[in-house]
Formats: structure tokens, sequence, C-alpha cells
């Protein structure tokens, strides 16, 4: 590793260590000016505070030719009346959703509505949250978390898929755990969303970000979800993996079953570009103040964010 990229991968460290230090979190949000700045910074990957923000927001990329992803921030709830009140706002989003005509899925983390607070809690949120999201005809897609809840969030998802096949689940290819996953998931009809996976993980439990390896584990299990016809979100915006995919693939990329996702602020042009060449394309829009974990993950991901991030703030 060169000292350039020695640097990148320390830096993109040190912002996943921030995306998950919840007492940092906790002080920049609670004082005004650092709020303020942070929120700025957040703007360009969130939609605002409101699902009213994330209908909007969502109109807009569905007039570029992009079906809409909907997620309302947020993640590690720990009362559970806040798991309470958060799913409301889950089941008030599909409403939404579905009064404005919006072929639009609705995105959550399990620990949002209460996983680590109890299993059974979670479940019976995520059930309500199943049922109100039937009428749109589209899924509810589980997003992932970090490793050590993995078994957690497969275990919850297998329930509610026994229930709600419209429910979907996602996987992240950097974990050396994720082949057997796959095979574990493609025993329900829910649509399998694939990313390269955000969060910082020990070398023995996934691949190194930016490695050779990791690319190859997503075009592996890429592989295995379009030869088996299965439900299929190719989310990444990574234009060289992009372009794999295609060489790969070709014309099969364009079935009814595979789409090609990417998070709202990132890889716009590239989105853009893969609806004008005939593919089935959606973006993913997150609204809400609970944005931390999200936006940090975002710039780690690409620690060359940061100047953006810094111009973003117009001091």
């Amino acid at each position: 590793m060169t000292a350039t990229n020695m640097h990148r991968e320390q830096a993109a460290n040190t912002l996943r260590a921030w995306a998950l230090d919840e007492k940092l979190k906790a002080r920049v949000m609670s004082d005004p000016t650092l709020s303020a700045l942070a929120g700025r910074v957040a703007s360009r990957y969130t939609a605002g505070e409101t699902i009213q923000d994330a209908i909007a927001a969502a109109h807009a990329g569905l007039a570029r030719g992009h079906a809409p992803s909907i997620e309302y921030a947020g993640e590690s709830i720990r009362d559970a009346g806040v798991a309470r009140a958060e799913t409301d706002v889950f089941v008030d989003l599909a409403s939404a959703i579905a009064d404005a005509g919006l072929p639009g899925t609705v995105s959550f983390d399990l620990s949002h509505v209460g996983a680590i607070i109890d299993r059974d809690l979670a479940l019976a949120h995520a059930r309500e949250m199943a049922a109100a999201t039937v009428p749109l005809n589209t899924a509810l897609m589980i997003s992932a978390e970090a490793s050590d809840r993995t078994d957690l969030v497969l275990d919850l998802y297998d329930a509610l898929a026994a229930d709600y096949p419209h429910v979907g689940v996602t996987l992240q290819a950097r974990l050396h755990r994720t082949p057997a996953d796959l095979e574990r998931v493609l025993t329900h009809p829910g649509r399998i969303r694939l990313v390269k996976g955000a969060f910082l993980e020990a070398t023995d439990v996934a691949y190194p970000r930016g490695s050779d390896d990791l690319e190859q584990a997503y075009l592996g299990l890429a592989r295995r979800l379009v030869a088996a016809g299965h439900p299929t979100a190719l989310a990444t915006h990574d234009e060289r993996l992009v372009a794999k995919l295609i060489a790969e693939h070709g014309q099969a990329l364009k079935a009814p079953h595979v789409e090609f996702e990417m998070l709202r602020g990132l890889g716009t042009d590239l989105l853009d570009g893969l609806h004008d060449d005939g593919y089935r394309t959606r973006e993913y829009v997150i609204f809400g103040g609970e944005w931390w974990l999200y936006v940090l993950n975002r710039i780690a991901e690409e620690p060359e964010r940061v100047v953006v991030a810094l111009a973003d703030l117009n001091l």
C-alpha cells in the first residue's frame, strides 16, 4: 500500500469510527453551531427533515427516470418508546408514497425500530411496516448493518419474509460470510440489494475497501443473483465496477428482475447514463434528522469527499 493509499484508508477508518461514536454524535448534534454546520454537509446527501421533503426529492428523481427508494434515517434506538414513534413515521411514509402515486420502496434499519432493544419488539414493528407497504405493490427493504448484527438482521428477515414476500434484504459483498448468507436469503422471494459495505470491519471479517478481493466478491455475488433470476438491486457508485458488470452480463442486466440503485447526491451522472442506456434504475432518498451514521459512511467511502464537505460549509 502506498503512503497515499494508506492515508486514505486511515482517513476512511477514522470517519467510520466517528459514524459509530454515539457520544461524539450527541455532542455535535446538541451544539447549535456544530449541528448547523454538520447539517450543511448532510444536505448534499439527504432530502431534508420531513416526509414531504422526501416525496419532493423522489418526484425529482422520478422525473429523471429513476424509481425511488426512501429511508427515514436512524439507527441503534435503545428506547422502546422512541422505537414505537419511529415505526409510526415509517407507516406514515408508506401512506404518503401511496398518496403520491410513487413506485417507491421503503428502506429501514431494523435497529431503528427496536432490534437491539428486543428482537420481538422489532419484529412486531417491522410487521406493521410490512403490512403498511403491501398496497404499494413494491418492496420493503431491510438495510445492512455492521457485521455484529448480521445474524439478528437475517433471523428477523426470515421471520418477516415468511408472511410478507415483498420484504427484501441488503447484503454486503465485503463480508466473508456473504456467499453463504446469499444462499440463505435466495430461499425467499424478496428483492436482494447488493452493496459493497461501508462499516468499519476487521480484516478477518471483511475484505479491505478498494481491494481487488472486494471487487471480485461483488462480481461473484452479482453473477449468482443474475443467473438465479432473483429480484436484484445492484447498488454501487463505482463506475469501473458497473462497467465490469455490463461487460460480463450485457443485456441480461436489462431483464425485469435487475436494477441499478444509487444514493441521492452520489453517482448522479452514472445513474442518469444507465437509465438513458435502457437499464432500470432507482435513486435512494434519505430524510430525517438522524443522518449522522449515513452521511459519515458516505464520506468515508471516498475520503476525498471531505474536501467537498469543507466546500459545502461555505464559511
